[in-house]
């Protein structure tokens, strides 16, 4: 008899699991076993994984879960039932993996508490199919061996027993070589035969070999916050929890050889079958009963005739007709009506949508419909790269939404096909390469220092892992061969790197199910979100239809501009947005797309300049273009923008394809054309190829490589696919445009996803051109929770000549405004003010100005106004147009509340109020006497309103300290923080005239102190760490609205915005301070005497390493360097002569990421070096 492991923890027992499940399994089979189960604690998040690893593998997987028990019910929740025990159950077959998924989502949405937890309430209504196990020493029968109480664990047991019924408990044996194990096993086995039950041995398994505990003490410590160095840390007694052999646990339980045997007997009856690729699509109820296929047809029709007028082109007609028969013979014709009953409530509903987004946007049913407002006939969008009839998947439409209100369409479709219906769907968070070394340092005690020098030297690339880092950095693969800590330090993290850390909510999808969603996926709870325990890709290999509600700033910008627009011009009309309009290409021509969709970084504008764009293909093109790998084409794609005479098509029958984007290939769509009209594809089948390429499935494209040539016939000899020589292409062209088509197809672009976003760049940047205060004061709103973008797009409203004026409580409303030709700002960004005293101030002033202090307050009384928020007004400037300035009304605010609320008082207790005993005269004069006192300095202004609106409203304490930044040549925190440029890494020293924000100190561990102080500039603002030697010296520059100057080393982490390690502090010096030259001159002569930072880590130029000039590779790296135009000299290393030549300064670069990976890409990663 053999023998199986029915309690394995995976790496989904998350940070206590080490088993990774595309190990497991294949070590289960090289120890000669035939089965294996999953049992996570209290959740089910990997079973689908485990079930394909296993077939893979030959391995029969077993599904079943180590659930959390309450001691009485699942409801109890306070402190004194927190207590909860241990059960294993394993589903026999479907009917106990639906009982399963039950038990598992109710433990997470009713039962959760520390722990998602079931009871016996529930077990008795879902227990048919399971066989449970009485599981580790925290289930409750071993718990009350432990306790002295055999009568209580044999009662709970023949409970059990009862319950599942007696083929159906086992009571569980381990022995990890703990004393409490060996001591109840006598018991546990007594009571079996006491019962009447069977005896099965496991090992729960945490780990697959013995000594990878050592990996599982370091997940524990993750875990737990503790290092392997505390005393009072989580780990396990022995290192016994491994995969074991049947060898080993037949001798571990040689007194029990039958509780060895019943593991492969329980395993034999454990059944469960996954269905995958079956579509369990709700249905769409149709009004009036109507047929559905003919309800879409109808409405797909009338979109027809609203786009392409009544009497459209036959050629539309047929391609209409076409996907309605593929939309209709694919199933999908209800997920097209879903789809659009919800975009419909959004719009009717006032709710932006976007144009469209991905592969949808080229459905011609979908544009009519109303799903995207994208032409696909206009833009030459194929249908088939959104829905193949030859490759049967699941389509998707991801539809954007105004970020503000998305959550309202998601209501709408819970409310419409029910709340058991609609959930969530959960995302994991895993252990990436630089964050895998830091927590695995955290975890060994290495002090932060140390492991921070390690973890950068991981190059921040996308899926970078630390094996290809230690390829790539020699100076890693020179600590990790010379330096047992680090090699040590590295060895374990690429043991945990990869695997789930913790559980979250994906940002945008959500799954709609025609039965409840319990009823296929187990769920649990993010937040107070039901969210599936399966990702996004498992739903849809479980034939689940999962949509993407995604928010989109942009869209929320667009609308409240529109509604400004309307406001002060009432004709406006959003329809009659021009797409050729000459000012709008100008603009962008000019790179001043500050605020435009996707075209607001330094290196897209300089593109721009370059490009001159002139239509929304041009848009549309470079989007798909700048991004790494395609970003190479760009000089070509500009030089032929501008030169159509260096326009070259190695064949004549490529022009129409190709034409729209001046000979280069851009598009996927382009590439399923050039299959389609060279080589007679279907669409289908070039869909096919194109994604094969795009994967590099090398077998695939050899074989597709001949057919596009000579063609295929089936066995009959009947012609499939003509190839390009039946349709008169030789066959050197032929493999030419083929060697094109493949080393492009890896990333080429979505042309429907780019023409989607095009369109809403170009929106952005016609309102820009066209309402720019309307636009900017729509684009304040919108990042009214980032500051350093706010000081952006405030500049850019002074480039504009547009002034952004203080808060006024008679013009401000909730967002930014505009004000006569200005910008005023908005109340909604004022601590301490609620919406609803917003609305009723906007609401009480709509027939009469507030006319002074008194005036404001005695209207505003009782209606939801208390004097933190009058104070916050008066603070900001809000009253500063009614009379008095800040210094007054401060004096006063208290004794005006305290008279109205007496006012109140006496109103309420029947009395008149002697305002209403006299005329205007005795009105006014019961106002109180404002005293006579000087406004606040300057400084003191700056500092209120910057206290509580978050920036600087009148002025800038910076605006004195001009020339003493230009003097020393300040870096600017908004430069730092975008790195737009490239010219800012980690390790770079900078300086920064700023004004300390906020200072907040702590002991260091020296028991030394030290401060983490918030320092802004015009620009942005951002973190310094001032440690303690430092702070000693400098801790009287550390006040609040101190200008400083500060010196010190930028820190690069990964996820967090870059912080400043702070070398020195000095005191700033004003304008009037510079004015004196020896001043100026002695700054300078102290910047000069600043030692300089070692060549090593600052990069004085770009190396590169070619075969020589003139030759293909040379022109590779030149065709990226005139993209980014900079200061930085290139020196080339040409290797045919040993030679190094610096290139001329009209080469010279402004380093950043996007361009070194680029070069990286042309070059080889070795070929590319900045020092």
């Amino acid at each position: 008899m053999a023998f199986s492991h029915l309690h394995v923890h995976t790496e989904y027992s998350l940070l206590d699991g080490a088993c990774r499940i595309n190990k497991i399994a294949s070590a289960a089979r090289q120890k000669g076993m035939t089965s294996l189960a999953i049992t996570d604690h209290g959740v089910m998040y990997g079973v689908i994984d485990f079930y394909r690893a296993c077939i893979k593998e030959n391995i029969k997987p077993v599904i079943g879960c180590e659930v959390y028990v309450a001691p009485h019910s699942r409801f109890d929740k306070t402190s004194s039932y927190e207590k909860y025990y241990h059960m294993v159950l394993l589903c026999e077959n479907n009917i106990g993996y639906q009982n399963l998924i039950k038990l598992v989502s109710y433990g997470f949405t009713e039962g959760f508490y520390s722990k998602p937890r079931i009871d016996d309430e529930l077990l008795e209504k879902y227990h048919d199919g399971l066989i449970c196990l009485s599981a580790c020493l925290a289930g409750e029968i071993p718990q009350k061996l432990l306790d002295g109480d055999y009568n209580g664990a044999k009662k709970k047991a023949e409970y059990y027993r009862d319950l599942f019924g007696k083929e159906n408990f086992f009571i569980e044996l381990q022995d990890h070589g703990i004393e409490e194990q060996q001591r109840i096993i006598p018991n546990l086995v007594r009571i079996a035969d006491e019962i009447g039950v069977d005896i099965v041995a496991t090992n729960d398994s945490h780990y697959i070999e013995k000594e990878d505990s050592k990996t599982h003490n370091i997940l524990l410590c993750i875990q737990t916050n503790r290092t392997i160095n505390d005393n009072d840390r989580m780990e396990f007694q022995t290192n016994e929890f491994y995969l074991k052999t049947e060898e080993e646990m037949r001798e571990l339980f040689s007194k029990y050889p039958q509780a060895i045997d019943n593991t492969q007997k329980i395993a034999d009856r454990c059944n469960v079958k996954f269905e995958f690729g079956v579509r369990k699509l709700p249905r769409f109820d149709v009004p009036n009963n109507e047929d559905h296929l003919e309800y879409f047809r109808r409405n797909c029709y009338k979109g027809l005739y609203k786009h392409y007028g009544e009497n459209p082109d036959k050629s539309l007609v047929d391609r209409l007709e076409y996907e309605i028969g593929t939309v209709s013979k694919m199933g999908f014709v209800d997920y097209y009506l879903i789809v659009n009953d919800f975009v419909q409530y959004a719009k009717s509903n006032g709710i932006p949508v976007g144009p469209g987004r991905g592969s949808g946007a080229g459905s011609l049913c979908a544009y009519c419909i109303g799903i995207t407002a994208i032409d696909p006939i206009k833009y030459n969008l194929l249908f088939e790269r959104f829905l193949n009839p030859e490759r049967v998947s699941m389509p998707d439409f991801d539809i954007d939404f105004c970020k503000e209100r998305r959550g309202e369409v998601i209501d709408y479709v819970v409310r419409k096909y029910g709340e058991d219906h609609v959930a969530q769907i959960i995302s994991f968070g895993t252990m990436a390469a630089r964050g895998a070394i830091r927590d695995v340092g955290r975890a060994l005690a290495i002090p932060y220092a140390t492991v921070d020098v390690i973890a950068k030297l991981v190059p921040m690339e996308l899926n970078i892992t630390i094996e290809k880092a230690l390829k790539i950095s020699s100076e890693l693969n020179n600590r990790y061969k010379d330096d047992e800590q680090t090699r040590n330090l590295l060895d374990i993290a690429m043991s945990i790197e990869g695997m789930p850390r913790h559980a979250t909510m994906h940002a945008a999808g959500v799954v709609i199910t025609d039965k409840p969603v319990s009823d296929y996926v187990p769920l649990s709870k993010n937040d107070n979100n039901v969210v599936t325990q399966f990702t996004m890709t498992t739903l849809e290999e479980l034939g689940l239809l999962k949509m993407d509600f995604l928010g989109l700033r942009n869209l929320t910008v667009i609308d409240d501009a529109e509604k400004l627009i309307k406001h002060n011009h009432p004709e406006y009309n959003p329809d009659f947005v021009r797409e050729d309009d000459e000012n709008v290409f100008k603009m962008i021509s000019k790179g001043y797309t500050e605020g435009v969709f996707q075209f607001e970084s330094q290196g897209m504008r300089n593109v721009l300049t370059q490009l001159k764009p002139d239509s929304v293909e041009d848009l549309i093109a470079v989007l798909s273009l700048y991004r790494p790998g395609p970003m190479d084409s760009i000089p070509t794609y500009i030089d032929c923008r501008h030169n159509p005479s260096h326009i070259r098509y190695k064949h004549p029958k490529l022009k129409e394809i190709l034409e729209v984007t001046y000979g280069c290939i851009v598009y996927q769509e382009q590439v399923m054309q050039i299959f389609r009209t060279l080589a007679g594809y279907s669409l289908g089948r070039a869909d096919i190829v194109r994604r094969a390429m795009s994967k590099k499935k090398h077998a695939v494209m050899e074989k597709e490589r001949n057919i596009f040539i000579h063609g295929l016939a089936d066995e009959n000899g009947n012609i499939i696919v003509d190839g390009c020589v039946r349709r008169g292409i030789d066959e050197k062209t032929a493999n030419s445009i083929y060697d094109e088509m493949e080393s492009f197809a890896s990333y080429a672009f979505n042309k429907s996803h780019a023409a989607a976003y095009a369109s809403i760049s170009y929106k952005t940047a016609w309102l820009k051109c066209y309402y720019p205060q309307e636009y900017m004061a729509a684009l304040l709103s919108s990042v009214l929770d980032n500051q350093n973008k706010m000081a952006v797009y405030i500049g850019e409203c002074q480039r504009l000549g547009i002034k952004v004026l203080p808060p006024d409580v008679n013009e401000s409303n909730h967002g930014f405004s505009v004000i006569g030709g200005n910008i005023r700002y908005g109340l909604l960004a004022i601590k301490n003010l609620g919406r609803q005293f917003i609305d009723e101030i906007i609401s009480q002033r709509r027939y009469k100005p507030y006319t002074s202090f008194y005036d404001f307050c005695k209207r505003l009384y009782g209606r939801n106004m208390n004097s933190r928020a009058i104070e916050s007004l008066i603070k900001c400037g809000a009253f500063d147009t009614l009379g008095a300035n800040r210094r007054q009304l401060l004096a006063i605010s208290k004794t005006v509340l305290d008279d109205l609320d007496y006012e109140s008082k006496r109103n309420m207790g029947g009395q008149i109020s002697f305002f209403d005993l006299g005329g205007e005269a005795e009105k006014a004069s019961s106002e109180p006497q404002i005293p006579d006192l000087e406004e606040f300095p300057k400084n003191e202004l700056l500092h209120m309103e910057n206290e509580i609106a978050g920036m600087y409203l009148s002025g800038h304490p910076m605006d004195d300290y001009t020339e003493f930044s230009r003097i020393i040549k300040a870096d600017r925190t908004g430069d730092i923080i975008s790195n737009d440029s490239g010219l800012y890494y980690d390790g770079k020293k900078v300086s920064l005239v700023c004004i300390v924000s906020k200072v907040k100190t702590q002991i260091a561990k020296n028991n030394k102190m030290m401060a983490f102080v918030n320092i802004d500039d015009r620009y942005g603002s951002m973190e310094t760490v001032v440690f303690s030697n430092v702070y000693e010296r400098y801790a009287l520059n550390l006040s609040d609205g101190n200008v400083i100057l500060v010196r010190g080393t930028l820190n690069f982490k990964e996820n967090e915005e870059p912080k400043l390690i702070c070398d020195s502090i000095e005191k700033a010096r004003s304008n009037e301070e510079c004015k004196n030259n020896s001043f100026a001159i002695n700054t300078v002569q102290q910047m000069r005497n600043i030692p300089p930072k070692p060549v090593s880590s600052r990069p004085t130029a770009l190396y590169l390493r070619i075969d020589d000039l003139n030759t293909e590779l040379y022109f590779k790296a030149k065709r990226v360097l005139d993209i980014f135009e900079g200061p930085t000299p290139v020196i080339f290393y040409l290797t045919n002569s040993g030679r190094k030549v610096k290139s001329p300064s009209s080469m010279w670069v402004s380093l950043n990421d996007v361009m070194i990976k680029e070069l990286k890409f042309q070059l080889g990663d070795t070929n590319v070096v900045a020092k």
